[in-house]
């Protein structure tokens, strides 16, 4: 009987990307060398711990691959995401650029940390359209350093995300639209107060601070290094969205381990897979509609332009998973499988792991990604129950 249920579609480039080498245009996105700074300063923060690296050897096992490594951001800061790295981040570095444009002096981060620009600070406000996860980030960023925050939403955010953002002591303001037009008010109306936007994704005059943003990234990815202990995995899966966490992952591992590099596989949902769609066209593709699906950090219809640089030819396979698989999958590890580990995944967080698992499954799939009984195979739990309720029901159902 197989593990988990579910359909998949495949678009793939991986012959004419498998020889491609990464490029200084891409370095000036997101290097290893740059990711430097971004590490040295998270690591200080406080509460940062090094998140878990599970090795499902049981679900590896049952599957058909000799391993399955699970990077565990379920407990990042507290706030429950990997994005806890960028948005805070991101937030931090726009203090240290406008502070030292009024003042002359670049406050470090332990100065912020430590309230001795309160003042200053408090004068700053940040804003940002989300899903929840970077929102949340960047509420927490905001109160952390002390400047203020406001945050807009789409109609299909829910009440426990908002409600969690506004724990932060963030404004949040939803609007009747979808995700990409929470994007487009926020920009507007920053301009209209003189708010600094700090977005996960990047559009045309826009391409600074989501470098920012996908940098603070580069931590999970750093310990994830670590962690594998000089083993490289031949197959990474990662969740879509915008791009901008499967740009980061790319990009790292590509200039860390240049041909060594793991194929690279991008998992969207089946109704907003913008990023399946540009590749398919060679160029970045806008997906209109509803954008709806439960993977609802996933929800997204614009291609981020600094992501598709890195992905245009560093993505090598395109996957979309259909909606019945994630409370399966969500299942599945919440209760732990045989003696592997129980890990607590939200809904955007196992696209990946199912993908993985269903490819497997399946002949014209794993043959035509080269999934095989040698295949070690990392994915990205990229979020916990970030709204308790829903991960509840879902979990029990």
């Amino acid at each position: 009987m197989p593990l988990l249920t579910g359909t998949l579609t495949h678009f793939s480039n991986h012959k004419a990307h498998s020889d491609t080498e990464y490029s200084a245009d891409q370095r000036t996105i997101l290097s290893v060398e740059s990711a430097d700074q971004a590490i040295s300063d998270i690591t200080q923060w406080p509460g940062y711990a090094v998140t878990p690296l599970h090795s499902l050897n049981d679900i590896a096992i049952s599957t058909g691959l000799e391993k399955l490594w699970y990077k565990d951001e379920s407990q990042r800061f507290g706030l429950k995401s990997f994005k806890a790295l960028g948005g805070a981040y991101a937030v931090a570095r726009q203090l240290q650029a406008v502070l030292t444009v009024r003042y002359g002096k670049t406050p470090t981060i332990t100065d912020l940390l430590a309230g001795k620009w309160q003042s200053e600070a408090a004068e700053i406000v940040v804003s940002c359209a989300t899903d929840g996860n970077h929102g949340r980030s960047v509420a927490w960023g905001a109160q952390m350093f002390g400047c203020g925050c406001v945050i807009y939403i789409h109609r299909d955010v829910s009440e426990g995300r908002k409600q969690a953002m506004e724990a932060f002591g963030a404004e949040v303001v939803r609007i009747s639209g979808n995700y990409d037009e929470s994007v487009r008010l926020a920009d507007s109306e920053a301009k209209a107060h003189n708010r600094v936007i700090v977005s996960d994704t990047s559009y045309e005059g826009y391409m600074e601070i989501p470098k920012d943003v996908a940098l603070g990234y580069t931590v999970m990815l750093a310990e994830i290094v670590e962690q594998l202990n000089d083993e490289i995995p031949t197959h990474v899966f990662v969740q879509g969205g915008v791009g901008g966490l499967a740009s980061a992952v790319c990009g790292y591992f590509w200039d860390l381990w240049g041909k060594q590099r793991p194929r690279f596989i991008i998992v969207e949902p089946e109704q907003a897979n913008c990023l399946q769609q540009s590749a398919q066209a060679g160029k970045p593709v806008v997906v209109g509609g509803d954008l709806d699906t439960l993977m609802a950090g996933l929800a997204c219809g614009e291609v981020s332009s600094l992501a598709w640089t890195i992905l245009e030819n560093g993505a090598d396979d395109f996957m979309t998973l259909s909606e019945d698989a994630i409370p399966q999958a969500m299942r599945l590890l919440a209760k732990g499988y045989q003696a592997d580990t129980a890990i607590e995944a939200g809904e955007s967080a196992v696209p990946g792991f199912a993908a993985a698992v269903l490819a497997r499954q399946h002949p014209e799939f794993a043959q035509a990604m080269q999934l095989d009984t040698s295949s070690r195979v990392l994915v990205i739990g990229t979020e916990g129950a970030t709204d308790p309720d829903l991960y509840k029901q879902l979990i029990s159902e």
